[in-house]
């Protein structure tokens, strides 16, 4: 295969076609300016590293995909802020949100980084200069980040309860609609660009599955976790990965080439 041409595939969906079309749905739904801004900060957000185990069940390129979410994650240091800030911006009910909370792009770039962008620097280093321990850390840290990851979904989703229920119909729908289109965006541009199948599917579940928790502990940190984007991210944290493993049981069942 042609790894760089692929990478390049799922990069554009990621941190441009997704964006994109993550606007022209908000403005299609109009739905309340919180929820409409959490779908923009999820878009914005890079893949989630569940998609590597993901993307393996559902037999495609796994080398692929560990590569794409390697890049997303470094890359967002700098996409993440500017995709937000860009989209949210051209959008008057989400704009107006920003403006209030005087957020500003370098701030969260420089809370992106030492979320992501210092933690995989640091984890690269460990792997290079003590490989044995590295290994062993592995799978311990990834059960913990797994576990935190799922207090944290739950957390955000109890703290807005109220709002949830008050919601439920729109969010769920919003997060459907828009973690479909995300689907389709990798796969349907993997698949005009004559990319293998298992490129194909790899690019598609990277698109579809975001990284939630970081865009979590921006709504947090930088909105004092306003219900409606907390319940967007909380919600997608969850779906994605309903969606994902929906989507690699049929696949798996289907050959694919890499």
């Amino acid at each position: 295969i042609s790894l760089p041409r692929s990478m390049l595939v799922g990069m554009t969906g990621q941190f441009l076609l997704l964006p994109a079309v993550t606007y022209l749905l908000v403005r299609l739904m109009a739905p309340h300016p919180s929820i409409a801004l959490g779908m923009m900060l999820v878009a914005a957000c890079p893949g989630g590293n569940i998609s590597n185990f993901i993307t393996h069940f559902a037999k495609g390129n796994t080398a692929l995909s560990v590569a794409m979410s390697a890049t997303s994650t470094m890359a967002a240091v700098v996409m993440t802020p500017i995709n937000f800030a860009f989209w949210a911006s051209q959008y008057e009910p989400t704009a107006a949100i920003l403006k209030e909370v005087a957020l500003s792009p370098l701030d969260l770039m420089g809370t992106v980084f030492l979320l992501l962008g210092l933690p995989m620097t640091v984890g690269l280093l460990i792997s290079h200069h003590f490989p044995q321990w590295a290994e062993r850390a592995k799978k311990p840290l990834r059960y913990f980040s797994m576990a935190f990851f799922g207090i944290f979904i739950t957390g955000a989703l109890l703290a807005n309860l109220d709002n949830f229920m008050n919601y439920i119909g729109l969010v769920v729908l919003a997060v459907f609609l828009h973690n479909a289109l995300a689907i389709s965006i990798g796969y349907t541009g993997a698949r005009l660009l004559k990319l293998p199948e298992a490129d194909r599917r790899a690019v598609a579940i990277e698109t579809g599955i975001q990284n939630s928790g970081l865009g979590l502990l921006l709504i947090f940190d930088f909105f004092s976790g306003l219900g409606g984007m907390a319940l967007i991210a909380a919600w997608w944290g969850i779906w994605h990965i309903i969606s994902g493993m929906t989507l690699a049981i049929f696949w798996s069942r289907r050959k694919s080439t890499i």
